[in-house]
């Protein structure tokens, strides 16, 4: 398995949930509420678990892009 975090709150993701919630976050960073259950229940993961590795993802992918790693610019 491979492990998503360093702290021991992280939950490890087995390589199926990794691909699994990359191709979710390719199809939309922000899923709502509904989209995230499903995720969640796709990947056999709880949608506080799945939305944490959302906000993880998501600032990964700002700091990528050259933005800050959390929202509020005017990019947004």
């Amino acid at each position: 398995m491979a492990s998503n975090g360093e702290n021991e709150d992280s939950v490890d993701l087995s390589e199926d949930q990794i691909n699994t919630l990359e191709e979710n976050f390719t199809r939309g960073k922000h899923p709502d509420e509904t989209t995230l259950m499903l995720i969640a229940a796709e990947c056999g993961l709880s949608e506080g678990e799945t939305a944490k590795w959302f906000r993880k993802r998501n600032a990964q992918w700002r700091i990528s892009e050259g933005l800050p790693p959390t929202k509020g610019s005017v990019m947004d």
